[in-house]
């Protein structure tokens, strides 16, 4: 007996040992897949085809690996507007690159100054006398600037163009909420900062309109002015005036019409369109039928990285809604950020910090956390940009205030220096099923913010002073910034919304530029004779990228079918119903004083966050009524 105990002592030591072994093993092939990238070399004479099956971001969203594979399909596709833009200009001087293809069938939306961005790299190729072509579906606003660049645009049969100009629904609950006896207690500053309308009133009140009219017409405008600078015969009037018209006059055909409106140029399916790339750079009966010799967006970058020369310009990007904590990309967490800048300044490796923002703003406390990490960095001696792209507002602003130069582009959103708070309470809700609240306190703001038996006044004064004394400070800080009193900052301020060109005028900002304008001018003040950008923070690309080919989704496949026109527009609206979860969820946050612009999300229809699903469970107030209900 004591033998064969022997034997299997040894028998199950072997197993665990092999156990281990395999588990090595598989941990090291994983971390191995995970840290693939595009193997450069790749790239053959023909196009460059960058297939935007997705929506053009500032900075990618990270998602949790689990969320990944329960969902158990791949996630929407985000492309950084600076890579996207940095392909198409290095192939302008790329032998091996004989045209540009941008195909925009699964398209999912871009805001104005990135698409601006991209549609200026689209000249620089066109420049060097290489053909750029875009093909769509269904072309509207955003795809319309960027096919205004190309030399061919080319639509569908079956699809067509639309040019709706910007504005629409804004979302308002104050029906919903009295329906089911919720209050909403506000506490703001700001004749303009309407972000707390949507819980307080049904409509918008006659100073929000003014503003977003003037804000919507800024933007109309100056897209108006590009597409028709880029592609003359393009008639915008047309298209906008009437567009019922407009399409009747084409029997209805709306790929016609969009040739007659001068918004493409020809019409064809997939296939002629990649016989007509084929007869540019070069037919590839391998590829199928319309296939054509070329490299991919992600094979040009791996073999075309950004250059590492000269001094290294520190970039940090502060994009989406400003949260604490550690959250991002995607979104900006003040603490990840404050800590990237902190450890940028502390390595000593950088000439000059550039910091890229792209955010309607969100929580004071965070907005504060990276505003001061900046401050620091500007204290150190270390030259300080701000670029600001399609948003800089409220809390966007506010991170923005420590910086020696600030650039804008005309299509920007700035401003909204305005702060506000909002707190439900269920008191009447509740009573009206029996439910009541009691209790006993030893303070006036003992047990408060009770969010079921009602804020006291004392609470409500405090909130309300707290608010106020926020605003003060984002009074001084813009103040000290623009080297102007806090009474002559308060009279632009009041919550209202600006455009780049006018914040220029009025100080807020210091000059028009792109993100590489800023970069050159942070450059110039380190005194480096070369430079390059070097862009900080966490790449979301490993995880997301390897477990996205496990789904099946590499990005060059037609995974997900386009639909027809008006399933593509209803598709593109599709965000109105997550913005109803985001507003319900802002409702019954925790995060206290906001400096937020909600009203900017109303200046570009876009796909959902691939977090947005998360919101549904913030709305819990939401599942709290359906309980009781």
């Amino acid at each position: 007996m004591k033998f064969a105990r022997s034997v299997w002592k040894v028998l199950v030591a072997i197993k665990d040992g092999l156990v281990l072994l395999f588990l090595l093993l598989f941990f090291w092939a994983l971390y191995a897949a995970l840290t693939l990238r595009p193997t450069p070399g790749q790239v053959r004479d023909g196009a460059l085809t960058i297939t935007l099956d997705g929506s053009v971001v500032e900075e990618r969203s990270a998602l949790a690996p689990a969320q990944l594979l329960l969902s158990g399909e791949a996630p929407a596709h985000e492309f950084q507007a600076r890579d996207v833009a940095r392909a198409i200009e290095t192939a302008a001087d790329d032998s091996r690159i004989k045209a540009v293809v941008i195909d925009l069938e699964q398209f999912t939306g871009g805001r104005q100054v990135h698409m601006s961005r991209i549609g200026a790299a689209m000249d620089k190729v066109r420049a060097a006398h290489k053909p750029v072509l875009v093909r769509a579906l269904l072309y509207t606003d955003d795809a319309v600037q960027l096919a205004a660049h190309a030399s061919e645009a080319w639509v569908d049969p079956i699809g067509g163009a639309v040019v709706t100009g910007p504005g629409g629904s804004q979302l308002y609950y104050k029906a919903l909420m009295d329906r089911f006896k919720v209050k909403a207690h506000i506490f703001k500053v700001g004749t303009y900062k309407s972000a707390v309308e949507p819980y307080a009133r049904s409509d918008a009140s006659p100073e929000a309109k003014e503003n977003l009219s003037a804000i919507y017409g800024a933007l109309w405008s100056a897209w108006k002015a590009e597409v028709t600078k880029a592609r003359p015969k393009a008639n915008i009037d047309l298209v906008t005036r009437d567009p019922a018209q407009w399409l009747a006059q084409s029997g209805g055909d709306m790929a016609q019409a969009a040739v007659k409106a001068g918004l493409v140029d020809k019409v064809g399916d997939k296939i002629a369109f990649g016989k007509r790339v084929g007869d540019l750079v070069g037919h590839d009966p391998a590829a199928g039928e319309g296939g054509y010799k070329g490299c991919t967006l992600a094979q040009y970058l791996a073999d075309k990285p950004a250059p590492t020369t000269g001094k290294a310009i520190a970039v940090v990007t502060v994009a989406g809604t400003i949260v604490d904590g550690d959250a991002g990309p995607g979104s900006a967490g003040g603490t990840r950020i404050a800590n990237l800048i902190d450890q940028a300044v502390a390595s000593g490796n950088y000439a000059a910090l550039v910091v890229r923002v792209d955010s309607p703003g969100g929580s004071v406390t965070a907005a504060e956390r990276i505003r001061a990490a900046i401050a620091r960095a500007r204290a150190k001696g270390l030259p300080v940009a701000v670029s600001m792209a399609n948003l800089a507002a409220s809390g966007g602003y506010w991170v923005s205030t420590p910086a020696q130069r600030v650039f804008a582009e005309p299509a920007t959103i700035t401003g909204s220096i305005g702060v506000f708070a909002v707190i439900p309470s269920f008191e009447d809700t509740l009573a009206s099923y029996g439910v009541t609240a009691d209790g006993v306190r030893t303070t006036p703001l003992s047990g408060q913010p009770d969010v079921v038996g009602g804020l006291s006044p004392q609470f409500e004064a405090l909130s309300q002073a707290s608010v106020e004394s926020y605003y003060a400070r984002f009074l001084r800080l813009v103040a000290d910034a623009r080297h102007k009193s806090p009474q002559d900052i308060d009279k632009i301020a009041q919550g209202r919304v600006w455009d780049g060109g006018t914040a220029r005028q009025i100080g807020l900002v210091d000059q028009f530029g792109e993100l590489e304008d800023a970069v050159a001018w942070a450059a110039k003040a380190a005194k480096a004779d070369s430079w390059h950008a070097e862009f900080l923070g966490r790449n979301p690309g490993g995880w997301q990228g390897f477990l996205s080919g496990l789904m099946g989704d590499d990005g060059s496949s037609d995974s997900r079918a386009a639909g027809d026109v008006t399933g593509l527009l209803a598709q593109r609206q599709q965000a109105l119903g997550w913005r109803v979860l985001a507003d319900l969820g802002r409702l019954n946050s925790t995060a206290g004083a906001q400096v937020y612009c909600l009203e900017c999300g109303g200046t570009a229809a876009m796909a959902p966050p691939p977090a947005a699903q998360g919101l549904v469970a913030q709305a819990s107030w939401l599942a709290l009524l359906g309980k009781l209900l």
